[in-house]
């Protein structure tokens, strides 16, 4: 086995505010933070002010910013978005991750609306080639998620949509539990991408696509422990960070409403923290044991 992977959090999962989120880091006793919206609002949103004061924070509590997930290509913007929408919140973070020591920002690849898949394939490769270009002049790197849009769920995709862009500055961000929610087995993804993977989402969910029910990790039927051990033996020694989806889901109900998914009911703010440090906790010992060759079995590991 390699070096251990480090371990990080989005953590807008474990309280809206930036004082609950960093304080759960904390707890973990993890030095990494993953962020996407505080207080409900996407970070390339947030007012210079508000920007400077989380910036501030976190080095005073001594947590990186590992990864910006942002809004660009998302389940949100589809094909017909302005372009320029993108570009303009590239530029926004290219600034912010600069002060945030963080090279990573999460995209996606644009859902349809309306083209033949010919058209929309060439245009979801046109702005991601451009976007990516745009990245690596700022010293950033995309990370394309297997969600939704164009490359979401399909490997020949994600590596046609990595070979058009410039491989320096588009990677792959594999989270293990989507499969569940977009109606693919994400192992197979994964056994057929796992050299481009440059940071890793860890969820695991019962269900369908239209009712995915979301578990500790190892209780649902996303594999995660497989997808852990195959990453591992290639060699992967990234972060990976947690996105439980147990209490709240923040990006449908913050600052992107309208995801075809249902959000989770109002969670007391104790409840939730307590969920996403619990399972950080389960998370790490199933590393831990993968990494000493112990038995794994889905919904077994405690």
């Amino acid at each position: 086995m390699p070096l251990e992977p480090t371990f990080a959090g989005i953590a807008d999962e474990a309280a809206p505010d930036l004082a609950g989120q960093v304080a759960a880091l904390r707890e973990l006793g993890w030095r990494q933070i993953e962020l996407r919206s505080v207080d409900g609002t996407a970070i390339a949103d947030l007012d210079d002010e508000a920007f400077d004061r989380l910036a501030l924070t976190l080095a005073d509590a001594g947590l990186s910013a590992v990864c910006v997930d942002s809004r660009i290509a998302s389940w949100a913007r589809p094909i017909t978005t302005p372009f320029d929408d993108d570009l303009r919140e590239l530029e926004v973070l290219a600034r912010r991750c600069a002060v945030l020591g963080t090279r990573y920002v999460r995209i996606m690849s644009y859902p349809n609306d309306g083209l033949d898949d010919d058209e929309w394939g060439r245009r979801v490769v046109t702005r991601v080639t451009k976007l990516a270009a745009q990245a690596k002049e700022a010293g950033l790197v995309l990370l394309h998620e297997n969600c939704s849009g164009w490359a979401g769920i399909s490997p020949t995709r994600m590596r046609r949509l990595v070979d058009a862009a410039d491989g320096s500055a588009l990677r792959l961000l594999f989270d293990i539990g989507n499969g569940i929610a977009y109606g693919y087995e994400a192992y197979e993804v994964l056994a057929d991408v796992v050299d481009l993977v440059a940071h890793v989402h860890v969820k695991d969910a019962t269900g369908t696509s239209a009712d995915p029910v979301y578990t500790m990790p190892g209780d649902g039927d996303s594999r995660v422990a497989d997808c852990l051990r195959l990453l591992l033996r290639h060699g992967y020694d990234g972060t990976i960070s947690i996105e439980p989806h147990l209490s709240v889901r923040p990006h449908e109900t913050g600052y992107a409403p309208g995801h075809r998914e249902h959000a989770h009911a109002e969670t007391p703010a104790r409840s939730q923290a307590a969920a996403f440090v619990a399972y950080g906790r389960r998370l790490e010992r199933l590393v831990a044991e993968l990494r000493t060759g112990a038995t794994i079995n889905e919904g077994v590991a405690r």
